[in-house]
């Protein structure tokens, strides 16, 4: 077995660049999809101290992110509990540690279904830490703003 092995490399070796290119085309390369991302709503004022003030999403953020999601494409990257992220940082997101980089998808309430679009960023965390949400997706998915609340992540597909 070892003679054939090193009679292989032999063979092989003996090969120039070109006929190794022949034996082992290049892969082809993927562009990768581009994903334009909306700059955020404006921050919420420094004397802010309601939901309703911390939520800087015009109506059409919010309609974009409630609209049917485009599922063909997407893939689903696993559960998470998350908690309310930062009222402060405006959008709707949610940080996890389920992405390595900005992308789009969604999240849906594991319990009730209930489903909205948003960015998913980062939290640079351990898989399995949990994430944070933002203030605007919490509303959306209707769940209380002090739960801790299991949701399906997807990324891709987002409209």
């Amino acid at each position: 077995m070892r003679v054939l092995i090193l009679i292989g490399a032999l063979s092989l070796s003996a090969c120039t660049q070109a006929d190794l290119n022949a034996l082992f085309p290049p892969a082809e390369t993927v562009e990768p999809e581009l994903v334009v991302l909306l700059p955020p709503p404006p921050p919420p004022p420094a004397d802010a101290r309601t939901a309703d003030e911390f939520d800087t999403t015009s109506a059409e953020d919010r309609a974009a992110a409630l609209a049917a999601p485009a599922t063909s494409g997407e893939q689903r990257l696993g559960t998470t509990l998350a908690t309310l992220g930062s009222p402060a940082d405006p959008g709707i997101w949610i940080e996890t540690p389920l992405v390595s980089e900005v992308t789009l998808g969604r999240v849906e309430v594991t319990a009730t279904g209930k489903t909205v679009s948003l960015e998913l960023r980062p939290s640079g965390g351990e898989p399995g830490s949990g994430s944070q949400i933002s203030l605007p997706a919490m509303r959306l998915l209707e769940v209380p703003l002090t739960a801790i609340q299991e949701l399906t992540v997807y990324a891709g597909g987002a409209a």
